[in-house]
């Protein structure tokens, strides 16, 4: 149905216009029935439907409605499968059509920039381009289905130390290149319906009014073409965040903020205009949710159990098996160890906490995929609620490890260790936990731990146990999909989508996280996660996009569609791959980019491509990349714009960031014209005689160097030393040293020359 919704608002009264601005309870919109305006109900959360049962509560706390829980967002990532983040999205969204859900509140596009941060697990990645890749995927299933979504939180809100009100403090390129990339690349690809703005301020502003971020960046830069809404209790004044672009304030305020707004506009403090774009804009979203409304439409949740298998078996990461202990043989005897092994963490705590609609249990799946023979035992081992060792559980746990031919330990971070609200202090695990694993380890050296946990640990045992599995939070079937890759009825796929540090505090935001009191400052700058490691050459637990398979991969046959090539071109690049293992398996294919050399500072490498292939032993496939001009790039601040150095660049192949296997330079030109440098009496001579067009010009020179200078030597003064001097010497501390020759007159007259040049 077409409406005139410019028509429409006209028709609205000051008050309705004001009152459509603000939720009508915490979960829903307000409607206006005498114009047909419908109320719309938006609600939690990335993983799966939080709807609550019932009317909802002032609070938004009370039970929410069976619903499939899938692999949370560090999970989904680490699969490196835009078509899988997509069934994922396309399933919840069927949910959410079925529960009456006009927008679902994610995913997450938030940077891990600290392994601390307690709700790093709803967030996909410490890198940029993965994390706009996958945001746009889950963005396109959902809205498949007629269900909006709500690309969350805008912008640099990447703790939770005082998130209401912290100040993220942060330079417009690492702004760029790091925070903001994810957003754009999700937002120019699937066009979420809305945009939740962030809590914190960014560089003194709040998101939630924050015009530059609102409206300039997200609106006339990017285009995007839903409203924006706040997160939840996220408004400081909302006249303020109209006037910046923001179009709804949730949760209800309790006719406050309509009334704050019909103060601001009769007041003159806030334009009828602004006003009004807000409404139109959220009337376009409303009025397309009722439109998508299907009454009659329910899921199988069985059907999507399944596919939550499916997912969390590709979002497990296998990040050792020595001796390839794995896969278990199903005929062995097997301890199976730890409480986390019948009390799965299958999600993290706070606003998206599913209510799943099954639920699998690790030991019991386990037990279901052994042959007759076949003995599995479970033990303890420790208790999950408490961080103190139990003398009795670890001895049943040690005697069960003995009595077996391999011990499965299940162990990871209980809920009380990482939420939404608070951040974490440390990257330990529990300390009953860990001593267990020692325990376990001085008995039965056929040890493997299977990790639950939502962000990096530290890993002080890692030489004690033969293989580590990372299930991460894999939603309500976790359990099966661990039992699938111990037993190998899956060959795991996953890559991790963050670095594992060996230390908190080899961490580039340690030193700077989470700030000072309500301000925290960004000072590691674009060097976060895997950038800062290989710049620094620090070698991490384990890098970013790593992950081992049950079978081998060869890359061969590097190839690019050119190799010099204008930033305006597109190129192709294609690598093959082969299975020269035993089973299938998927690997992922990862493309990274290096500046050869740049005037600016810029990382060893940057990812900007990766491709997920699936091979039977023996077959080999091609992958292919497209890389435009923001493969190149970085943000010039000067330029206000994305700029590609002229020069050469290495095309690096790798199954990680650390593993790179082929490389090829290409070389490219720029068609960016830099403004031209405007030359002053503190410009230096190494930057004169490093510029063509001054060449000619700094002969003039010719006989002004310092006196002396090519006589000078000695034990203090080398010509070393000289030749440096003069390079980073200002033209106008030539004068002392010239005997007269230059003076400020014919320094002037130089200078013109100088400026002239670089402008013909």
């Amino acid at each position: 149905m077409n409406r005139d919704i410019k028509q429409i608002v006209k028709q609205l009264t000051l008050n309705e216009k004001a009152t459509l601005c603000s939720g009508s309870s915490f979960w829903t919109t307000h409607a206006v029935e005498r114009l047909d305006i419908p109320s719309i109900m938006l609600t939690d959360g990335p993983h799966g439907l939080r709807k609550q049962a019932g009317d909802a509560d002032h609070l938004g706390l009370n039970a929410s409605v069976p619903s499939t829980c899938f692999p949370s967002a560090v999970g989904l990532a680490s699969s490196w499968n835009r078509d899988l983040v997509q069934l994922v999205g396309e399933t919840i969204g069927k949910e959410a059509l079925a529960e009456d859900v006009a927008i679902l509140l994610g995913p997450g596009a938030n940077i891990k920039r600290s392994p601390l941060c307690g709700r790093n697990f709803e967030y996909f990645s410490e890198d940029p381009y993965l994390t706009g890749e996958l945001a746009a995927s889950h963005i396109s299933g959902v809205q498949s289905q007629g269900v909006g979504t709500s690309l969350k939180h805008y912008a640099v809100n990447n703790q939770e130390h005082c998130r209401m009100t912290t100040d993220a403090v942060v330079d417009e390129r690492t702004l760029r290149e790091i925070y903001l990339t994810g957003f754009e690349k999700a937002v120019k690809q699937a066009q979420p319906w809305t945009v939740m703005s962030s809590y914190n301020r960014v560089n003194g502003t709040y998101a939630s009014e924050n015009e530059y971020l609102l409206n300039t960046i997200l609106k006339e830069e990017w285009g995007h073409e839903g409203f924006v809404v706040t997160d939840w209790s996220a408004v400081n004044e909302i006249a303020a965040s109209i006037a910046a672009g923001l179009g709804l304030e949730m949760p209800s305020s309790n006719g406050e903020g309509p009334r704050k707004i019909v103060e601001a506009v009769n007041g003159g403090e806030l334009s009828k205009e602004k006003l009004d774009q807000s409404v139109e804009r959220l009337l376009a979203i409303i009025f397309k949710a009722a439109e998508n409304k299907r009454p009659e439409a329910t899921f199988d949740s069985e059907q999507h159990h399944q596919i939550a298998r499916e997912a969390a078996r590709e979002t497990m990461v296998l990040l050792k098996n020595e001796d390839d202990i794995l896969p278990l043989n199903k005929n062995s005897r097997i301890a199976v160890i730890g409480e986390l092994a019948e009390k799965v963490r299958y999600q993290g705590g706070g606003s998206s906490h599913i209510h799943p609609t099954q639920l699998d249990s690790p030991y019991e799946q386990m037990v279901l995929l052994t042959e007759a023979d076949a003995s599995v035992t479970y033990a303890a081992g420790y208790k999950l609620a408490s961080d103190e060792s139990d003398p009795i559980l670890m001895k049943q746990a040690v005697e069960a490890a003995k009595a077996a031919e391999v011990a499965v330990l299940f162990i990871g971070l209980p809920d009380r260790y990482e939420s939404e609200g608070y951040d974490r202090s440390h990257m330990e695990i529990p300390v009953n936990q860990s001593e267990l694993i020692k325990a376990v380890a001085a008995e039965q050296p056929n040890l493997v731990v299977v990790l639950s946990n939502g962000s990096p640990i530290v890993m002080p045992w890692l030489d004690d146990v033969k293989g580590v599995l990372e299930a991460y939070l894999g939603g309500q079937a976790a359990g099966g999909a661990m039992a699938d890759l111990l037993y190998g009825e899956t060959n795991p796929s996953g890559k991790l989508a963050e670095t594992f540090p060996q230390s908190v505090h080899h961490n580039p935001s340690a030193l700077f996280f989470p700030g000072d009191g309500d301000r925290v400052e960004y000072r590691e700058g674009i060097y976060v996660g895997y950038r800062y490691y290989d710049r620094k050459d620090i070698e991490p637990l384990f890098p970013f996009g790593y992950g081992l398979s049950y079978t081998q991969f060869k890359y061969t046959d590097l190839s690019l569609s050119d190799t010099q090539f204008k930033d305006t071109d597109r190129v192709t690049v294609t690598v093959t791959i082969r299975n020269t293992g035993t089973r299938y398996g998927q690997e992922v294919v990862q493309l990274y980019v290096r500046d050869q050399q740049t005037v600016v500072s810029r990382p060893d490498k940057e990812l900007k491509g990766f491709s997920k292939i699936g091979l039977e032993p023996g077959a080999e496939g091609s992958v292919s990349f497209t890389l435009d001009k923001r493969s190149f790039a970085y943000y010039n601040v000067d330029l206000k714009d994305w700029h590609v150095e002229s020069g050469s660049y290495d095309i690096l192949i790798g199954s990680s960031s650390r593993s790179i296997l082929l490389q090829q330079t290409v070389n490219v030109e720029s068609t960016t014209t830099v403004p031209v440098p405007t030359f002053d009496r503190n410009t230096t001579l190494g930057e004169l005689l490093a510029n063509p067009k001054t060449m000619a010009v700094m002969s003039q020179l010719q006989g002004l160097a310092p006196q002396g200078a090519e006589e000078a030597q000695s034990d203090a003064i080398s010509s070393e030393m000289i030749q440096a001097s003069m390079k980073y010497m200002p033209l106008r501390a030539l004068i002392p040293f010239t005997g007269g020759a230059l003076t400020e007159e014919t320094l002037s007259q130089l200078l013109a020359g100088l400026n002239a040049a670089v402008r013909q």
